[in-house]
């Protein structure tokens, strides 16, 4: 971890904190995947350490997620033992001003998509250089692809006017591979009109398994901010 001298750190660290602080005992929670998310499982630990959170089961939405949520002793379910999720918690890599997302930047989308759109309120933690006035502006829109469905998945998105690369491996030969064996298809797209829509276009491509466009799912957005030298989170 950087010094907490980094105000970029002590910022992610005071939006994970604020999103921490509103699980409430006895609840399912859905633990999202990324760096700021991940200040937010820390200090779900932590209050469970102290006993000022109890009986809590988490919903990990990635490895990552798991192997945090394990080194913090937070109880670990699967979606196939609740009946419920009552709040997720999980970052963004855009939010646009109707709390519309782009997330898969850790290519974990599918799986974040599914827990977040189930729990009953959805938190997301991001630092304000994550605000856009329209989706797609700053991020490329990452898709989940099955590995035989590539080339046609691709000629697809390109027909609707996207333009579509492979997402290659980091200390890795290869493509990125996701936590469900799959590939990931980073696209461009000049300028996303209506995402509610695209999602839905995309979805439907055979060999599409999910993208990263969440629509309608965010209940709240905790933005970290620095001010005057100093780390503040404000709710949109």
């Amino acid at each position: 971890m950087t010094t907490a001298a980094d105000p970029v750190t002590v910022m992610k660290q005071q939006v994970g904190k604020a999103a921490a602080d509103r699980v409430q005992s006895g609840t399912i929670v859905g633990l999202g995947t990324g760096s700021t998310t991940a200040y937010a499982l820390q200090y779900l630990g932590e209050r469970l350490k102290t006993g000022d959170l109890k009986d809590i089961q988490g919903i990990p939405t990635s490895f990552q997620a798991e192997v945090l949520a394990k080194q913090y002793g937070i109880p670990l379910v699967t979606l196939n033992d609740v009946d419920r999720i009552d709040v997720a918690i999980d970052g963004a890599d855009e939010v646009d001003p109707n709390k519309n997302l782009i997330k898969g930047g850790g290519a974990a989308h599918t799986r974040e998509k599914i827990v977040d759109a189930l729990a009953d309120q959805f938190i997301v933690v991001v630092d304000s250089s994550k605000l856009v006035d329209k989706l797609g502006s700053t991020f490329l829109l990452p898709v989940e692809v099955l590995p035989m469905a590539m080339t046609p998945v691709m000629r697809a998105i390109e027909k609707l006017g996207g333009k579509p690369q492979l997402r290659m491996g980091v200390k890795k030969a290869g493509p990125v591979i996701t936590d469900q064996g799959n590939f990931v298809i980073d696209v461009k797209f000049d300028s996303i009109d209506s995402p509610a829509e695209l999602e839905k276009t995309l979805n439907n491509i055979p060999g599409v398994l999910e993208n990263g466009l969440f629509v309608g799912v965010a209940t709240v957005v905790l933005v970290g901010e620095i001010k005057d030298g100093q780390p503040v989170v404000r709710e949109i």
